[in-house]
């Protein structure tokens, strides 16, 4: 299955109804690296998320929130997920 940005993105807006979200696709960064499926895509992927769910919650906590959002992405070959946690403006 190629994995999309988009099928990232639908599923954390479902799941953590963020205030903020960004989903890149970096596997043609990756090409060759471990994981890479020689496509160029699908595999390698970069989240940058904010959302009210995470308030309060430790650093791993709010990656772990991510992660399990997108099991069934990993289960399907998503290989590396870089997440960067986005806050409110003060």
């Amino acid at each position: 299955m190629n994995i999309t940005a988009q099928q990232l993105e639908t599923r954390l807006q479902t799941d953590l109804q963020p205030f903020f979200l960004q989903v890149d696709d970096e596997s043609a960064a990756h090409a060759g690296h471990a994981g890479a499926d020689g496509s160029g895509q699908g595999t390698h992927f970069r989240v940058r998320i904010g959302a009210g769910v995470f308030d309060g919650l430790s650093r791993v906590a709010r990656h772990r929130l991510v992660y399990d959002s997108l099991q069934q992405f990993t289960d399907q070959g998503l290989h590396a997920l870089a997440i960067e946690i986005v806050d409110l403006p003060a």
